[in-house]
């Protein structure tokens, strides 16, 4: 049987074990630029089998927190490149999740101080991080959004092609698109964030259309084999709720089946919060989704995220429920969890007051066991 440290190929990548660094805001990228502490920060973390990177907005539309970094500018991926050739010389591989925030973002965030946008004018009971006069950081309730109009969608579908080719030219070993927590694609998939009456609104099929044609796009662009894809079926992260998920997110998956992808990342339960959290009258069914997914004909490593200790991520690859197993907070103070989790070490506490913003305190000077 398979165990956790052992190699495993996702899609055209070959990961050393199945030990994912989940996606984690830091808010250390000033000017949406990632710099020299970034790359310093994934190198020490590249005995992972995989990094994902923190989310990235594509646009500065995509925008919704203050010094987050961004894949649409020449500094921006100039940034990146250090990153990705630090984490290769120290022996990793990392992907880059491409994010657009939708209606969870602040008007100060957003070009020529406009409202951020949504399927629905529905303004999220969120909020987020923008920054003060003194440059201190504070987060703030998000702002009222605009609909997006029918004919701006195909620019949003663009948007995610190029920060895909934009991505792979910046050396990251693949992309994985942000659907999950809330976020733009989230806010069309789920009931309670999308009243559009078009072809993006109404019926499952229709919610899920921005989601396919993004997809379609990148796999195109940059092959099906370096792009993957992470969703939250239940998750109340930034206001999402639908009363009926198991349905959708079981069309969802059938529809990503269509390609070979890299590798489908699952959010169970809350994200940061409850694994048996719900939606709707009855608990969701993870491994329903997964077998939907599978009779489909889907085939792309299935990694699963949300509370994973060692015990609890070795029983899972042990048992084949889940191919990978992405860890968050524990990386951020443990830089060589891999050899923690390996040789059942103790774990760093993460100090909760730097997670946020700041500099190498909180993000560089977490010991290893050496």
């Amino acid at each position: 049987m398979p165990t956790l440290f052992d190699p495993i190929t996702a899609g055209e990548i070959e990961l050393a074990n199945r030990i994912v660094m989940a996606p984690l805001t830091r808010n250390r990228s000033p000017g949406a630029v990632p710099g020299e502490m970034t790359a310093t920060y994934y190198a020490q973390r590249a005995s992972a089998g995989l990094i994902i990177t923190e989310a990235t907005a594509i646009t500065q539309q995509g925008q919704g927190y203050a010094n987050v970094p961004g894949l649409y500018a020449p500094d921006q991926l100039a940034g990146w490149r250090r990153v990705t050739d630090a984490v290769h010389a120290a022996g990793g591989k990392i992907v880059v999740q491409m994010w657009h925030v939708g209606r969870i973002s602040h008007s100060s965030l957003q070009p020529d101080g406009g409202a951020p946008v949504a399927p629905s004018a529905i303004t999220a009971k969120a909020k987020t991080y923008v920054l003060n006069a003194d440059g201190s950081g504070a987060f703030v309730a998000t702002s009222q959004p605009r609909a997006l109009t029918l004919d701006e969608l195909p620019g949003i579908v663009a948007d995610y092609r190029r920060a895909a080719r934009a991505a792979i030219d910046a050396g990251f070993d693949g992309v994985e698109v942000h659907a999950a927590n809330g976020y733009l694609i989230d806010q069309f998939l789920r009931s309670g964030s999308n009243h559009r009456s078009d072809a993006y609104g109404g019926s499952i099929e229709n919610r899920a259309r921005l989601l396919v044609e993004v997809m379609e796009a990148v796999t195109a662009e940059i092959g099906a084999s370096r792009t993957a894809i992470r969703i939250s079926p239940v998750t109340p992260a930034n206001d999402a709720s639908d009363p009926d998920p198991q349905p959708l997110f079981n069309y969802v998956v059938r529809q990503l089946a269509q390609w070979p992808l890299c590798y489908i990342h699952v959010i169970e339960g809350a994200t940061g919060g409850p694994r048996d959290f719900q939606q709707g009258n009855t608990p969701f069914d993870y491994a329903a989704l997964r077998g939907a997914y599978t009779t489909a004909g889907g085939a792309a490593a299935w990694m699963v995220n949300n509370a994973y200790d060692g015990a609890l991520a070795e029983t899972a690859v042990a048992d084949g429920r889940a191919d990978l197993i992405a860890f968050g907070k524990p990386f951020i103070a443990n830089p060589d969890l891999v050899r923690r989790l390996r040789e059942h070490a103790p774990l760093n506490t993460p100090d909760t007051s730097t997670f946020y913003g700041g500099g190498e305190k909180g993000y560089l000077d977490y010991p290893t066991l050496d």
